[in-house]
């Protein structure tokens, strides 16, 4: 049988009665000895017999593309095809797509946009061959400056907002502006295809395999049954792989076209420009406060940008509709159409840059009141959905606050700026708010008991964020097995459908779909056991009812059972807002000769309902706030003004934070139960501990010495230019 859930309505927490130890605590990740030896399958590792090797061409310009001398290339050693498909893609796939995106190759849109694959007997065969592909781009080209042209879109008001500036006795309103972003994986985009007559089987770097197998399958016209895809272990996806790209739909390409396995590994350069990139942003903020710090006004608009045709816009604005009460309220984005590589989400779309900004905008409302950050954060607590009067399903806004500012130390700091000293370097700190949507996705799992422990089956992937781990958990748990008695198997379209990885919903999804295949366990046992499920208790291999205690080993009598779990959001997403909580604080030191800024003790404080794993989900914040400290003081696409194509597309030039740039990052979790977000109670995390993190930062620079950085990255020569104009 299937347990089905819809989320129509609150779910009774049951994982806290069974109290069997496994969840919640900081459980290792059954698959980290497979990495750390590399023993773990990537993508491009498994190269089977017979392969041959594919190389991305692209095009050099926009316009109407011709390639010259493809006969030549054919020609040369080890050569076997020079293929332009107009089935190739022309940028990967936006997350959830479920269709395939722009396809062809006769003219290129952008500057870098792949048009052709070159495939050879080895990999430098193909490299060669491609390199002297010589392909024209005729035609005028398109826009690249976001400035120069005119946006569409308008932004949603309620009430008056010029008005509410115009009366208010404090107001804020200025511009802050944000780099695009690239998500940058370690593991570069790589697929191996293969046919076996009309199936097509393709190991692949991806997230979502139910929605990627639609879309690859929609590229190549073919039905979505026929094909298989692999994805048990992904190093780093961070939005850029949620939908298919190049590489994928033109190694199967050249699979059917050749009748052999073929392997294609984009290198870094070809990840940087044909993989969706974060728009850049303009952000206009704008705060009318009254006497005591309470908003009367909110505006909130952005400038991002994409492709033509293209749907997908950075929703920068997505938390600023429930993060604060105002109501006077102006919100919303414009898309400036631009022939640049393609925009997409990269880790917390929206709120990544939305919340960095306005949080910057809130210290420095606070600064013009004269009121402590914290406490005009706490005055503005909305207690419903400002923007759509629904009521919040839990708010920790408050807690994650005061909870990050004791454990920090903030009580007691001097709101001057530019107070403390040591030799070159102003000292200062610094806080800002976090928030992130929360969302569940529709999700399927398949738990089979046997003699032997739980095997866990469903296509979910594991990007490094723990689902190996916390699976493990919630079917240990739910069945009353050790960690060791529990295997978990991802990755594989031939599993159930999981929600797959990405919007930070993946554990939450999947996890309640894996502990409602584990209570579709538990109720047959029951039967067996001649009780109410709720009355059975399941502990170290036996089940136990009343006074009868038995082996499940016996109970089973060598039968093999097996549990579906499949849950979907209902419309409790749309009775009540729900979202997670944070709160940044971070110590700086800005160095008054050289514009250096070191960040030198960084906190979180976060809520984001049931902890599944203390050690992963610790993980998962240390790499948000990392995020963020790469998105305040380093990481920046560049684009060059006449034909749009990125500059630093390699990760010599597009400056990630590295060890050095990164201190000791202290996480900590305000204990939290929402029952309107599933069984488990669980909600998000991997994406909220990067929303706001960078203001922290900023506002801690502002604090030391005096600068208010409203371009970011923040580089030494923008600190600079602040201090000499102080």
């Amino acid at each position: 049988m299937t347990i089905n859930l819809k989320l129509d309505d609150k779910s009774e927490d049951r994982a806290d009665s069974l109290a069997q130890g496994l969840l919640g605590t900081p459980a290792d990740r059954p698959e980290g000895h497979l990495k750390v030896t590399g023993a773990a399958t990537y993508a491009a590792d498994d190269v089977p017999e017979g392969c041959a090797f594919g190389v991305l061409v692209r095009a050099p310009g926009q316009g109407a593309l011709t390639a010259t001398n493809a006969e030549d290339v054919r020609a040369k050693p080890g050569v076997l095809a020079v293929i332009r498909d107009p089935r190739m893609i022309r940028n990967s796939a936006q997350g959830t797509a479920n269709e395939a995106p722009v396809q062809g190759v006769d003219t290129a849109a952008y500057t870098g946009q792949p048009i052709a694959l070159v495939v050879a007997e080895s990999f430098e065969q193909a490299r060669h061959a491609a390199n002297a592909l010589k392909i024209t781009a005729e035609g005028p080209p398109g826009p690249v400056d976001p400035q120069a042209v005119e946006p569409e879109g308008e932004p949603d008001g309620q009430g008056d907002l010029d008005a509410a500036m115009a009366d208010a006795p404090h107001s804020f309103d200025a511009e802050y502006t944000t780099a695009g972003h690239s998500s940058a994986p370690m593991e570069p985009h790589a697929a191996v295809a293969a046919w076996d007559g009309e199936n097509l089987t393709v190991r692949a770097s991806l997230q979502m395999l139910k929605y990627n197998r639609n879309e690859l399958a929609d590229c190549l016209g073919i039905d979505p049954a026929s094909v298989r895809l692999l994805s048990p272990y992904v190093g780093g996806g961070f939005g850029s792989k949620l939908g298919i790209s190049a590489e994928t739909v033109a190694a199967a390409i050249a699979a059917k076209e050749l009748d052999r396995p073929v392997r294609v590994v984009q290198h870094r350069r070809q990840v940087f420009e044909t993989i969706t990139r974060r728009s850049e942003t303009r952000q206009r903020i704008r705060l009318a406060a009254d006497a005591e710090g309470r908003l009367t006004g909110l505006g909130h608009e952005a400038l991002v940008s994409n492709l033509p045709d293209e749907s997908f816009a950075e929703p920068v604005t997505q938390a600023s509709t429930f993060a604060y009460a105002a109501a006077n309220r102006l919100i919303g984005e414009r898309v400036a159409r631009l022939h640049r590589p393609a925009a997409g989400s990269v880790r917390a779309p929206g709120e990544a840059v939305g919340v960095t900004a306005f949080e910057c905008a809130m210290d420095e409302l606070a600064v013009q009141l004269g009121l402590d950050p914290i406490e005009l954060r706490l005055r503005n607590i909305p207690g419903k959905d400002p923007q759509s009067g629904i009521p919040f399903s839990s708010h920790m806004l408050a807690e994650t606050l005061q909870d990050g500012a004791k454990r920090f130390g903030w009580q007691g700091r001097d709101p001057a700026p530019r107070q403390r000293r040591e030799g070159e370097w102003w000292i200062g700190t610094g806080m800002a708010a976090a928030f992130r949507v929360n969302i569940l996705s529709e999700a399927e799992v398949r738990v089979t008991l046997t003699a032997e422990g739980a095997l866990v089956e469903t296509d979910m992937t594991d990007l490094g964020t723990g689902t190996y781990a916390i699976l493990t958990q919630i079917a240990g748990e739910a069945l009353g097995l050790p960690a060791d008695r529990v295997t978990v198997k991802l990755g594989d379209t031939e599993y159930p459908p999981g929600s797959g990885s990405g919007g930070s919903w993946g554990a939450a999804s999947t996890g309640n779909a894996t502990w409602l295949a584990a209570l579709d366990l538990r109720q047959q046992l029951a039967s067996k056991m001649e009780c109410d499920e709720r009355d059975l208790t399941l502990k170290d291999w036996q089940a136990t009812f009343g006074n009868t205690t038995r082996a499940l080993s016996d109970l089973m009598g060598g039968d093999t059972l097996t549990g579906h779990g499949h849950i979907d959001a209902g419309k409790a997403f749309e009775d009540v807002r729900q979202s997670t909580f944070g709160a940044h604080f971070a110590e700086v030191a800005v160095n008054d000769i050289t514009g250096e800024i070191r960040v030198r003790r960084m906190l979180g404080s976060f809520a984001a309902g049931r902890i599944l794993n203390q050690k992963t989900a610790r993980s998962q914040c240390h790499g948000g706030m990392t995020w963020g400290i790469g998105m305040a003081l380093t990481e920046g696409l560049v684009h060059d003004r006449r034909d749009g194509h990125i500059v630093n597309r390699d990760l010599a030039e597009y400056h990630v934070a590295t060890n050095a740039d990164v201190p000791p990052l202290e996480v900590h979790f305000v204990e939290e139960r929402d029952p309107w977000a599933g069984p488990m109670q669980s909600k998000g995390l991997g994406e909220l501990g990067i929303c706001g993190a960078g203001a922290a930062v900023l506002n801690a620079v502002h604090h030391a010495c005096g600068v208010r950085l409203r371009d970011m990255p923040a580089t030494p020569d923008r600190v600079l230019a602040g201090l000499t104009n102080l």
